[in-house]
């Protein structure tokens, strides 16, 4: 299980320094003006997890033998030094498009092994130990060490939003529920198709975060279904449709009461962080709501016009 943890609030000061939580005393900062001393309420940046190996380029035996994570290289200062400053901050070449990456202090930890041993730093390098106490295999022993530090590509922990994500936050966004209109505007005449048509909006576009990405989703109208209310039952078009004189969805009704509403299909594109367009892979639908209209009988009446 690969966990990447973010807690509290980042605070950049005019030149990027940080406040960072430190659970050691913290020191005063030689930058004066350009950093904050830590306190409560601190930005915890880690990633941990059996994928931590892969990205740093731990194989074999070590990658067993201890645990290992990612830390955020001011909260890395910031336990030491109770600050993070503006020499602590690095900066990685851009990656590419889809790519995530970031400068990183790398740590690992002892493991207990099925012997109930554990490999220690000992003063002339690893040693192995035998392990007392309560602990059990795969238990970690000892306290974090420094490995190595540099700028890794943290992708495989964090990657972009797949479509089938991007697909779960579009079925709840609060997509707009179009309005029937119909003409004529009052009650309608049998032996005169009533005109169905919307002007609302048929585009829509919303910007989400998901885990960090900016997601920009683009939806799009694609199916109209008219439900006529009536035996009929419903019109679909591939157009929201037009009023007289352009009119592309009529209906003709007996005399009577009628409820109508519209039911939209939606599609949409979605692009991460600004990247390539692509496919919502799926659609939702969303409900207007209902109009109610008569439909009068006409009849012809003779009379005369002398009287």
């Amino acid at each position: 299980m690969i966990t990447t943890i973010i807690r509290g609030s980042l605070v950049a000061g005019l030149l990027l320094a940080f406040v960072i939580g430190s659970p050691g005393a913290a020191q005063a900062c030689p930058y004066k003006g350009a950093c904050v001393d830590t306190g409560d309420g601190a930005v915890t940046v880690t990633h941990e997890g059996a994928g931590v190996p892969t990205v740093v380029g731990v194989q074999g035996s070590e990658a067993v033998t201890f645990a290992w994570r990612l830390l955020d290289r001011c909260l890395a200062a910031a336990e030491s030094d109770g600050y993070c400053s503006p020499t602590d901050v690095r900066q990685c070449p851009p990656a590419e498009l889809g790519r995530v990456v970031g400068f990183f202090v790398v740590e690992r930890r002892s493991i207990v092994q099925g012997d109930y041993t554990a490999v220690v730093d000992g003063p002339d390098g690893p040693t192995v130990v035998d392990v007392e106490g309560d602990y059990q295999p795969g238990d970690p022993y000892g306290d974090w060490r420094y490995d190595s530090e540099g700028c890794f590509d943290i992708t495989p922990l964090n990657p972009p939003p797949s479509s089938a994500e991007v697909f779960s936050f579009f079925q709840r966004l609060p997509l707009p529920q179009l309005t029937t209109q119909h003409q004529p505007p009052g009650d309608g005449l049998t032996g005169l198709p009533v005109i169905f048509y919307t002007d609302s909006p048929t585009t829509q576009t919303f910007t989400v975060d998901i885990r960090g990405f900016q997601v920009v989703i683009e939806a799009t109208a694609e199916q109209f279904t008219w439900h006529t209310g009536d035996a009929t039952g419903q019109i679909t078009s591939s157009d929201p449709g037009r009023p007289y004189p352009e009119e592309t969805v009529e209906h003709s009704y007996r005399s009577g009461t009628y409820t109508a509403h519209l039911t939209v299909t939606w599609g949409a594109t979605f692009t991460v962080n600004g990247g390539t367009p692509a496919d919502v892979p799926g659609t939702t639908t969303t409900d207007g709501p209902p109009v109610t209209f008569d439909v009068l009988q006409a009849r012809t009446v003779l009379t005369n016009p002398y009287d």
